[in-house]
């Protein structure tokens, strides 16, 4: 059974910074494309970054040059550091893997930016 765990979020400043790190079980992230996507109250889920099993990297234009993707093939686990963070990133933070056919998501994490 596969199992995406999201982890890290947290109220924080305006400015401020925030490391979330999803763990799996069931799924080898270095075998799947993997992306964390967010969610704000009363607006469609979107992609915020990702990274192939190839290791390309990808920022949606609104957290490029602020957040940053990892993956730890050892650990089995993918970051996000979210640097200079804003009250528009306040959104559930969630983590999906691709592994051809099958998508699995992660519970999400709630990340509140004060203005």
């Amino acid at each position: 059974q596969v199992q995406l765990v999201e982890s890290g979020g947290g109220l924080v400043e305006a400015g401020g910074s925030l490391t979330l790190s999803c763990a799996a079980s069931g799924v080898t992230f270095s075998a799947t494309d993997t992306g964390w996507f967010r969610q704000a109250p009363g607006k469609q889920r979107e992609l915020v970054a990702s990274i192939s099993r190839s290791g390309r990297i990808y920022y949606a234009g609104s957290v490029k040059g602020r957040f940053a993707i990892s993956r730890d093939n050892a650990k089995n686990t993918v970051g996000l550091q979210m640097n200079n963070l804003k009250p528009e990133d306040t959104a559930v933070y969630y983590c999906n893997a691709v592994r051809g056919l099958l998508d699995f998501w992660g519970r999400g994490t709630q990340v509140t930016v004060s203005s």
